[in-house]
């Protein structure tokens, strides 16, 4: 295999909401490729104007960056401003640094993973914590929500956050297509067995998601939201070392801003992998308080829109009025065992554009 491609190999196991994978490579020659990304903004009601999709495909570019490393080649990355936001597309270019040496990250980019169940309540320790903030250190801080108390208020906002989700019939339509059933991995979606649910609620949520008819009645008659609100959100939210949120110093804004957020939160997230804890992302309030900030249509039914509503006016306060149009991730993290089902990738060949 060409060097090249062992560093996409490596690269292709950045982190994507709800294992997207946003991204499409060209390989020119053997030290020039590109990056076709794209957005999933017109059909996932979390990809607000394509930023979801953004942050993952900074993730990536953070992997190349990491990857071609252990070969002692040095990354040069530029985005073609001509095109759509909706398909970023950038040229990276590798080139030789015989004083370049194999970034300490490395190691962790394929055992990097999300952990959607309870995690070991133990606090992080002073040196956790600054290795984590260094990881992001200059364009932006970490907010830590640690405190009994705290994590009593974010399991809250969680569980409240969740109702939204499982109310909607525009998130039904993300999560129907996203979830892998009777799967412990999977190369393009969300296996079942890593969405965090018990075997009994997990089955009844299969045979809802057969239609939204089912997930109504459900909700409508039966509380069908109250145990995945539970296990997916509320125990969960009380069982880890802390929540937090990475902000930047200015509102992101920009396609680019998103990128580099991306890249940001890749590094948090291998420096956690790296100390032995586990993490979570925990970014629909994010998404939703924003769509209610900029007083923007997100779903036609009339109860979502009002809980959105309640869950904004909880957000600001919760992240500090000022920093919570800064923040580029919410999430919780904590040490315990890596999940024992997880999304893998397509392999490397159903990435590769054919010239």
């Amino acid at each position: 295999m060409r060097v090249i491609e062992q560093i996409l190999e490596l690269a292709r196991w950045a982190p994507s909401g709800d294992n997207t994978q946003p991204w499409r490579f060209e390989i020119i020659n053997d030290a020039h490729l590109v990056v076709h990304g794209f957005d999933t903004r017109d059909h996932c009601v979390y990809d607000l104007d394509g930023h979801a999709s953004q942050l993952a495909l900074g993730c990536l570019l953070e992997t190349i960056e990491l990857a071609a490393s252990a070969h002692g080649l040095r990354v040069e990355i530029l985005r073609r401003d001509a095109l759509p936001e909706t398909t970023p597309t950038f040229d990276v270019r590798l080139q030789a640094d015989p004083s370049l040496t194999p970034a300490p990250l490395l190691p962790f980019i394929t055992k990097r993973s999300v952990q959607r169940r309870p995690m070991q309540t133990r606090p992080l320790s002073q040196a956790e914590k600054r290795a984590l903030e260094q990881a992001v250190a200059g364009q932006y801080s970490v907010i830590w929500k640690e405190s009994r108390r705290d994590k009593w208020q974010s399991a809250r906002l969680m569980f409240a956050n969740a109702e939204i989700r499982l109310t909607m019939p525009e998130a039904y339509l993300v999560h129907r297509s996203i979830i892998e059933w009777n799967a412990q991995y999977s190369e393009s979606r969300v296996p079942d067995q890593a969405v965090g649910l018990d075997t009994p609620t997990l089955k009844l949520m299969r045979w809802a998601m057969q239609s939204w008819n089912r997930v109504d009645i459900l909700n409508r008659y039966f509380m069908g939201t109250l145990a995945p609100r539970l296990q997916l959100d509320l125990i969960p939210g009380l069982a880890c070392a802390a929540h937090f949120a990475i902000v930047a110093k200015q509102p992101p804004s920009t396609p680019d801003d998103y990128i580099a957020g991306g890249r940001a939160v890749q590094r948090f997230w291998l420096t956690a992998t790296q100390l032995g804890l586990q993490l979570q992302p925990e970014m629909t309030p994010v998404i939703f308080s924003r769509y209610i900030r900029e007083g923007r249509d997100f779903t036609d039914s009339p109860k979502p829109r009002e809980l959105a509503r309640n869950l904004a006016a909880r957000f600001d306060p919760y992240c500090g009025q000022e920093q919570a149009k800064n923040v580029v991730f919410l999430g919780r993290t904590g040490a315990g065992k890596p999940a024992h089902a997880r999304s893998t990738r397509l392999p490397l060949a159903a990435l590769l554009r054919p010239r």
